[in-house]
């Protein structure tokens, strides 16, 4: 069976280096905090292959279609993925995803946050495969997210020793 990172390359795209936290920016937490057989990640956004925080930023059905942050929670899952390999060392130690929480910065009226939200699950599924990818999650909406991120998506993985 393919690696995660076989998978990621076969789909097209790359996975970036860990996220590198902007000078100035006080972060008390750990984005990706290993417990035992668990590790939980904090709530991520979306950064590029320079490590840099790329968003997105703005609101869904506002200034993003459904489409677009679809395509932005791709691009969370990468990030997410990245930061989880950082820590962990290897993504094959993955033995199953426990949840996910996705929070999207939504205008009034918009309802279509789970279909963003896919966006993340879907790639999820695709390189873990539905047995270790399969999730339990939830996706919200809210008023407003730090920094003016669209989204954050947070959750927690099964890790082999």
């Amino acid at each position: 069976m393919p690696t995660p990172e076989a998978r990621i390359t076969a789909l097209g795209l790359t996975l970036p280096p860990s996220l590198t936290i902007p000078s100035g920016l006080h972060l008390p937490f750990s984005f990706v905090n290993v417990r035992g057989d668990r590790a939980v990640f904090s709530g991520h956004p979306k950064h590029g292959l320079d490590g840099a925080i790329e968003g997105p930023f703005g609101t869904l059905g506002q200034d993003l279609s459904t489409e677009d942050g679809y395509d932005a929670a791709r691009g969370v899952a990468l990030s997410v993925l990245a930061n989880l390999k950082a820590e962990i060392g290897d993504l094959n130690r993955i033995i199953g995803w426990v949840r996910v929480f996705g929070m999207v910065t939504s205008a009034p009226g918009y309802t279509e946050q789970h279909l963003v939200v896919n966006g993340f699950s879907d790639l999820i599924v695709e390189v873990f495969g539905p047995d270790i990818g399969r999730h339990a999650r939830s996706a919200i909406g809210v008023a407003a997210l730090p920094m003016g991120f669209a989204m954050e998506i947070e959750g927690e993985v099964l890790i082999a020793p």
